[in-house]
This record gives structure tokens, C-alpha cells and sequence, in this order.
């Protein structure tokens, strides 16, 4: 940093207002770091822009100064990419969070960087619309920080990730530049389209600070089915077998061994008194009598060749939501353990025998360690949980639990997977990059970067070094 810390200060304050720079303690640690507890919060301080105009001026300070900037959203993020631990400005765009316009021909949303995920899903509700993007930090996680991770979540098998609903955005580039990508179209076709390589960037091309998300058709009277299964592979057999007949919004799975954590910390209740070893979530439109009877006749099938054991189906859209919960409320109940997380994926053919060498390697690795699984099973990606026991300091159970990382990932790679389905690389996944990503690839990435952020001030450390 080529400045005094008092010189940075002032002139963060003539862009931003006195007020909106933050130097204390809480402060530092709140915004400093994301979900992620691997790594301290140590950022120069944090400023909270409120538009276009004062990030352009901010990251042309940076440039003045070659002072690294880290991007702060929701904070919601499980890689350490919104981590600033090397005295880094943190730029948390909580400020910028309004839904600028809604145009009801387009079905598009004009947002800020900081609307959050809920307020969107809000919005789209108000205009019987849909926005389809969603997982248990949607309350709480910002759409500059989804884009960013290209996030995923509960409905990919059915729409898509992130990237499918990104109209148009709106950037500033590592050297202070703006540009507007792709203006809301539809169709488009002149040349490279930069927003993908915005999304998923982890900011480290730049920042976005809007967007064009598109809004489409509320799902019709979502069913929830939740079967259990003994047997990992057999969710497979029951995803091919529900997907030939009806359209899913969502299929999920999740392990006997996360639901009891669910219940014991929610207060929730079985979904029967069946206690199998592994249950599927199973989503569809029930837009007719037909698609019910559809269903139940599936269930039936699934009986009948031994792939379930038992099985319920809501009635009601409160009996939805309280299923969903059975999956939904996982995440938050294990964070009290510190688990070390994994988020992979495969192709959905590979699944179960991906599923089984993972599972086999860390069982026989760490067989006191109470390892959790779930996930979005029907588009690939599973989340591997290890559980830190309350006798182990953190530091040395990950320092553990980083032991098998190599060879899960060697597994991963065996299978032609990816390291991070939907978290990010940040720095946690850092290190391991190689194993989804080719020497090349990793080399061209990094000439972009340069030629977006001349001077690395963008998020430096993140994805690669």
C-alpha cells in the first residue's frame, strides 16, 4: 500500500462519507471474512459504497495506491472467497441493495449488487412471477455474491444455476473501467459474452454492481415426497424412475445420521417412524389428479423392487415447507460442529460409484469422526460433512481432516468431477484447483485476470495465486 493508513481513511471518506467507513474491532471481524472459519479477519478497514459512481472512484483509488480490494456480500460464502486476512479494503456492497426496476414484458428485475436472494424471491412474488435460485442462505445472501459463485442450490435440476438467469450486468473492472454486458437480451450474438466470465470470477476480475435477472412462471402446487432408502445407490434408481414419468422441480438426499442432528436441534418431527439410513426428496408440479397418481404409482414401483423402504407425500403446501425443512435445516444445524465441508460433484451417472469410493476412503480414514452427507443429488452434487468432536480444537481437526482432501480429490478427477460444485474455490479450494482444471486452463485464466485487473488488486489470492 503506498499510502499512510490516516491518508486511506481520508480519502475513503471524501467518496464514501466519514460514516461509511469502518475501522472498529466488530466491524473488521464482521465484514472481514465469510462463513468459512479456517481464517482470521485482519482487512485495513471496510467501506460501503452506495453506487456505481463512488466503486469506480474507490477502485481507482486502489490503483493509485496498489492497495487489494475484497469484495463483501452476504458473507455467506463456505470457500474463503470474501476473506481479507492481508490488510486488504474490504468493499461490502450492503449499501447497494435495491431493485432499481421490474419490467413486466421482459419478466427481468433490475438489482443492485446487494439485494438479497429473498428480497428478489419477494419481488417476483408480488408480480406472480418466480425467481427460481435458492438454498438456506437465501435470507441472508446477496445476488453480486451469487453471481460471483455462480450459486446453485435446491431447483439446478430444474433450472439451472445462477448463470442461467444473468440478462445483463454491469461492472467495474480491475482498472476502474465500466461495462455493460449484454443489456437484458435475450439474443445476442456479437462476439465474446464477458458476463460468464464474470460469473463465478469470485470478484477477481472486477465488481459487479448490477444486474438484469430474469423472472419466470411460479412452479404450480409443489409436491414433496420424501422416501427412505437403505442403501446409497438406490437414490439413483429412484431419481431415473421418477424423472421418466414427472417433471421435477427438485431431488435431494440426505443421510439418517444429518436428519437426527435436524430433529434434535429443530424440534422436528420423522417423516415416519422408519429410520433408514439414507432418504430422497423428491419435488414435482402437481398440476393434476394424474400427476398424483403418478406419483403414488412410482412409490408403489420403488416398493415393489425393494428401492424404498417407506415413504410420505405432502398434502399441503405447510406440509411441504415442513419436509423441506427436514433437508433444508441441515446446514445450519451441523455449523455448530465446524465441520470440515466438501462440495463436489460428478455426472449423475457417476454418482453411485463416486459415492461409494468417497464414502468408503473417508469411513476407513476417519473412523471415529461422525461424517454427515447430503445434497442436490439429481444434478451431481453432494456435500461431504466431517464433524469436529468437542475434544479437538479446530485448527488440529482440519489440519486432520486436510490429510484425505488429496485423495477425495483424486477421486473427483478419476471421475472427471469438480472440486467445487456450487461453494467456490476462494482460498480453501485454492490448492486443489488442479484436480477440476488443466494446467492450461489455469494459465489462461490467469492471463485474463491480468488483462481485466492489470494490477492484481482485485480480490488477490483467490482461486489461484
Amino acid at each position: 500500500m503506498n499510502c499512510s493508513k490516516p491518508e486511506l481513511l481520508e480519502k475513503l471518506a471524501e467518496i464514501v462519507g466519514a460514516g461509511w467507513v469502518k475501522t472498529g474491532v466488530d466491524d473488521l471481524e464482521k465484514y472481514g471474512k465469510d462463513w468459512t472459519k479456517a481464517y482470521p479477519a485482519n482487512p485495513v478497514a471496510i467501506v460501503l459504497p452506495n453506487g456505481t459512481d463512488e466503486v469506480i472512484a474507490l477502485v481507482q483509488l486502489a490503483n493509485l495506491f496498489e492497495i487489494a480490494l475484497v469484495p463483501s456480500g452476504g458473507r455467506t460464502g463456505l470457500s474463503g472467497g470474501a476473506v481479507a486476512s492481508n490488510e486488504e479494503l474490504v468493499v461490502a456492497f450492503d449499501r447497494m441493495n435495491k431493485i432499481l426496476d421490474f419490467n413486466p414484458a421482459d419478466r427481468q428485475a433490475i438489482c443492485e449488487p446487494g439485494v438479497v436472494t429473498e428480497q428478489l424471491q419477494q419481488c417476483a412474488e408480488q408480480q406472480d412471477l418466480f425467481y427460481p435460485v435458492d438454498f438456506a442462505s437465501s435470507g441472508s445472501s446477496q445476488l453480486g455474491g451469487n453471481v460471483s459463485t455462480n450459486a446453485g442450490g435446491i431447483k439446478v435440476i430444474r433450472y439451472g444455476m445462477t448463470r442461467e438467469w444473468i440478462k445483463g450486468m454491469k461492472v467495474v473492472t480491475g482498472s476502474g473501467e465500466l461495462l455493460d454486458l449484454n443489456r437484458g437480451l435475450n439474443k445476442n450474438a456479437t462476439g465474446y459474452d464477458f458476463r460468464h466470465l464474470f460469473t463465478g470470477a469470485e470478484g477477481t476480475l472486477g465488481f459487479i454492481v448490477e444486474l438484469t435477472v430474469a423472472l419466470t412462471n411460479k412452479p404450480k402446487d409443489p409436491t414433496v415426497l420424501v422416501l427412505g432408502v437403505e442403501k446409497m445407490e438406490r437414490i439413483m434408481q429412484v431419481l431415473q424412475a421418477f424423472q421418466s414419468k414427472l417433471d421435477l422441480t427438485a431431488f435431494e438426499f440426505f443421510s439418517e445420521k444429518a436428519l437426527k442432528h435436524v430433529i434434535e436441534e429443530k424440534q422436528l418431527q420423522r417423516p415416519f417412524a422408519t429410520e433408514p439410513d439414507f432418504y430422497a426428496l423428491v419435488e414435482f408440479e402437481n398440476n393434476s389428479e394424474q400427476d398424483m397418481d403418478t406419483a403414488m404409482n412410482l412409490f408403489e414401483t420403488c416398493l415393489e423392487e425393494g428401492w424404498v423402504v417407506d415413504g410420505t407425500i405432502s398434502q399441503n403446501s405447510t406440509q411441504a415447507n415442513n419436509l423441506w425443512r427436514l433437508r433444508e435445516d441441515i446446514s445450519e444445524t451441523i455449523s455448530k460442529f465446524t465441520p470440515y465441508k466438501n462440495d463436489i460433484s460428478v455426472k449423475v451417472s457417476k454418482v453411485p460409484e463416486f459415492l461409494r469410493e468417497v464414502d468408503s476412503l473417508v469411513t476407513s480414514v476417519y473412523p471415529d469422526f461422525e461424517i454427515i452427507w447430503f445434497g442436490h443429488i439429481g444434478d451431481g452434487n453432494v456435500h461431504l460433512n466431517i464433524l469436529k468432536p468437542d475434544a479437538l480444537a479446530a485448527e488440529a481437526f482440519f489440519k486432520e481432516c486436510s490429510k484425505v482432501s488429496d485423495l477425495v480429490f483424486e477421486i473427483v478427477a478419476k471421475h472427471g468431477g469438480s472440486i467445487s460444485a456450487e461453494h467456490g474455490v476462494g482460498l480453501l479450494k485454492k490448492p486443489f484447483l488442479h484436480y477440476s482444471r488443466s494446467t492450461s486452463e489455469i494459465a489462461y485464466m490467469k492471463a485474463i485476470k491480468k488483462i481485466f485487473d492489470p494490477k492484481n488488486i482485485m480480490n488477490p489470492g483467490k482461486l489461484f495465486d
